[in-house]
């Protein structure tokens, strides 16, 4: 479903409407516009075009790759293309840019306030410094986990009670070897998932390499996926989300990697989803077995990225790519990884 799809002189002629809100707006609550831009000329009617609050998702579809200058490209929360070669900000679209349009405004259709706060978020936070990122990051995260979206999401899914072997094992497994620190993510049975335990005790792991300088770091996963995102069994779980955002950012690993990211190198392999890919992005070096698949599957539960991935993916592969993945939930094998920046080797 695309809401609305416009040349770039008209929209260059709507968004300066002090009405544009609501003429752009989906009838059917799905906040998205596509912007066709089919040549040059057309792309010179972006310049100085700014959509700042404007809450609909803007999807720039160019024809040609070269046509788009780097201011005209940030008008774009998505910039489609089909020259699969184009690099950043570019999104290779290779079943047909309209098509790809249609699959981002049916995740819309379905989640319009995660994916429009997803935008407006990534509209301005890539400017600042990381630690004030992640800090609007878990701010929007919280305020959706109060939203009717995830309410939803909630509702349909029951919990299920922890094993109590899961209960009492070691979340997090430390290993050091010279001046190594190998980090191991050490709950296989439920592929790595990240819940409160995990995160505290990767803090405190993370926590004893930033207080030893000339100490390197490995981050890995134990058993077949290197992580598959976060415990969906506590999501929500707390009942106030304004201290559950106060909570993320005194034990934020995003940012303690953040810190450590120049002596640190992450190992991927196998499914590494939300914080499986959204924590390691951190790192200065990201390693990737052949095997490994990458996703953002948090706008289908109502909510974003919430493990610092608006910040650590926007920083390596970008706004317009990282904006695609959350909405779309796109695998991205290992291959188009390394295409795109977002690990930096295969082995």
């Amino acid at each position: 479903m695309i809401s609305a799809v416009v040349d770039a002189g008209t929209f260059a002629e709507l968004i300066a409407d002090p009405e544009v809100s609501e003429t752009l707006s989906a009838p059917a609550g799905c906040p998205m516009v596509v912007v066709e831009v089919p040549d040059a000329a057309s792309a010179r009617r972006l310049a100085g075009v700014h959509v700042g609050a404007l809450p609909a998702v803007v999807v720039l579809v160019a024809s040609d790759a070269g046509c788009l200058s780097p201011s005209a490209a940030l008008v774009g929360d998505i910039v489609l293309t089909e020259d699969l070669s184009a690099p950043a900000p570019f999104v290779p679209a290779s079943g047909g840019a309209l098509h790809v349009a249609n699959q981002i405004g049916a995740m819309l259709a379905d989640h319009p306030v995660a994916g429009t706060a997803l935008a407006l978020l990534q509209r301005g936070t890539p400017g600042l410094p990381v630690p004030a990122a992640l800090v609007a990051e878990s701010a929007t995260y919280s305020a959706l986990q109060a939203g009717a979206e995830f309410a939803s999401w909630r509702g349909a899914r029951p919990v299920r009670s922890a094993a109590s072997a899961d209960a009492a094992s070691e979340r997090v497994r430390t290993e050091r070897a010279g001046g190594i620190m190998r980090i191991v993510l050490n709950r296989p049975a439920r592929r790595n998932a990240v819940d409160y335990r995990m995160r505290d005790a990767l803090a405190d792991a993370l926590g004893a390499a930033a207080a030893e300088p000339g100490l390197r770091v490995e981050l890995l996963g134990s058993g077949p996926d290197f992580c598959a995102g976060g415990d969906l069994d506590e999501f929500g779980s707390r009942p106030d989300p304004a201290q559950a955002h106060l909570i993320r950012l005194t034990r934020s690993p995003g940012l303690l990697l953040h810190r450590i990211a120049d002596r640190t190198t992450a190992f991927l392999h196998g499914s590494c989803l939300g914080a499986g890919i959204e924590l390691p992005a951190f790192a200065g070096r990201v390693v990737a077995a052949p095997d490994a698949r990458i996703g953002l599957p948090e706008i289908r539960l109502g909510l974003i990225p919430g493990a610092g991935g608006t910040v650590s993916l926007t920083r390596r592969i970008g706004r317009s790519r990282t904006t695609f993945l959350a909405l779309t939930g796109e695998l991205l094998t290992a291959d188009i990884a390394l295409q795109w920046g977002l690990v930096d080797v295969i082995e």
